[in-house]
């Protein structure tokens, strides 16, 4: 093979795609991993997305595999607190991380897995031909190079190759195709958690999450606060314009360094995230977002009267965009019902989460949400293989938020604990599609169960 020839192209190296890519390198195939960043992790390490939640169902951890020892090895580092209670009162677990951490770890394990990176570069154009992407142009600082590859995965995010090589697909929700909005989260430090802490304690009619002592206790104790609340000074200053474009309770979360947050409240509606033009005016949008809440904690919210923001992006975050037409489409009802399937990759736990698309009331979608959002504890749904490709090229594998799946059900599964399990089931499968010389819709699924249970995959089959 030549410099530029490789077994496995994976195109995005966020939660998904590396964990796709290591997947594929640890199987022996040559694996080349292409990002538009200086680094790998995505929304969590470039758009303060975190913590990540939940490897969980119950008691039980259904993200395990790749993903499940990037944890534990950020652990090991001190990095992270591991899998911790959520005291949002919305799943089991929530799991902080230092962003910084998990950057240079994603690229040892990628790199010790064998693996080539090629970062600052974007995707170009697909050469596709006979129902085969032949090769990818990409563009850097070398100008434009093509990129030859016997199998490809697709971890854009918004499905861009797999809609560039022509496959089919829906965007947003099936009655109007609107989205889910975007948020530009904002990273602050400097926050006095014990008298956040102090202040939730004596104000409970500011946080109508938290019902029961019990809950209560739970945010008390809590090793990283996780929280949303602060509804009634939210309210003041929404009516009185200090703030526009936000949720009606102030969410945030600790990270793995006491007194630094991620705040999760502003709201982005109307843009489209596949086109440039859009995507950067929510750019703009979402800064002035961040402006407004920067003042509004400093001179509204106890305990952050000396916090400072440190980053915001450098990308905004999107929830939903594209989501490809694969060979079977995961539903609503498959993920409530507990569908099981003959061709699981991955499981997950938690519950399905829609935000208002076109700033209907936070109240009808949280009604909404709670009709169909708690599973049983300890109940799991699954997700197949099938959703992961297609019958228009069959040397591609799609991963991450835009695999074929329903509005609805995109809600449950777009977290990145279970996007990483599922680029964990795509970037095995591409392997042994590669290694075997076969399409992607051909290979043996006992072959692959095998290799994901030998990567330490949990496959409850």
């Amino acid at each position: 093979m030549t410099t530029n020839q490789f077994d496995v192209v994976v195109v995005g190296g966020g939660i998904a795609g590396t964990v796709a890519a290591v997947a594929s390198a640890r199987c022996g195939a040559k694996t080349l991993l292409i990002e538009q960043y200086g680094f790998l992790g995505g929304m969590l390490t470039a758009a303060g997305v975190g913590p990540m939640m939940t490897f969980h169902s119950g008691e039980t951890q259904v993200v395990q595999g790749l993903t499940g020892e990037l944890i534990d090895r950020l652990k090991a580092r001190g990095k992270s607190p591991g899998h911790i209670e959520d005291t949002t009162g919305y799943t089991y677990t929530v799991t902080p991380f230092d962003a910084e951490g998990m950057k240079h770890e994603l690229d040892v394990m990628f790199t010790e897995a064998g693996g080539r990176l090629l970062y600052h570069t974007m995707l170009a154009e697909a050469s596709v031909a006979d129902g085969r992407i032949r090769s990818v142009k990409v563009v850097n600082k070398a100008g434009i190079t093509e990129i030859v590859g016997k199998v490809f995965v697709d971890a854009s995010g918004d499905a861009d190759l797999s809609a560039w090589a022509g496959v089919e697909f829906n965007k947003g929700r099936e009655t109007d195709g609107a989205t889910q909005p975007m948020t530009m989260n904002m990273k602050v430090r400097g926050v006095d958690i014990p008298r956040v802490k102090e202040y939730i304690r004596t104000h409970p009619e500011d946080f109508p999450r938290l019902p029961t002592e019990e809950d209560m206790e739970r945010v008390l104790r809590a090793e990283r606060l996780s929280i949303g609340g602060f509804v009634n000074e939210m309210k003041k200053a929404m009516d009185s314009g200090e703030l526009t474009g936000v949720r009606d309770d102030l969410l945030f979360f600790e990270t793995n360094n006491p007194g630094e947050v991620i705040v999760n409240t502003s709201r982005i509606l109307g843009y489209d995230s596949t086109d440039p033009w859009s995507l950067s005016e929510a750019e703009v949008v979402g800064r002035r977002h961040v402006k407004e809440l920067e003042t509004f904690l400093k001179h509204k919210i106890v305990g952050f009267e000396n916090s400072i923001v440190v980053s915001s992006g450098p990308s905004v975050g999107v929830r939903s965009s594209r989501q490809i037409k694969g060979l079977y489409t995961l539903t609503l009802d498959d993920l409530v019902e507990c569908r099981t399937f003959d061709d699981v990759i991955a499981h997950g736990g938690y519950p399905i989460d829609i935000h208002p698309p076109k700033g209907e009331k936070e109240e009808h979608f949280r009604k909404r949400n709670q009709e169909i959002k708690h599973l049983k504890s300890g109940e799991t749904y699954s997700i197949p293989y099938r959703c992961l490709i297609n019958d228009k090229v069959r040397n591609l594998v799609t991963v991450g938020r835009c695999i074929s799946t329903t509005f609805e059900a995109q809600g449950g599964i777009r977290v990145t604990p279970i996007a990483g399990a599922i680029g964990h089931g795509g970037g095995v499968a591409a392997a042994l599609a590669a290694l075997g010389d076969k399409p992607t819709d051909e290979i043996s699924i006992a072959e692959l169960h095998a290799e994901l249970k030998k990567q330490g995959a949990y496959l409850e089959i």
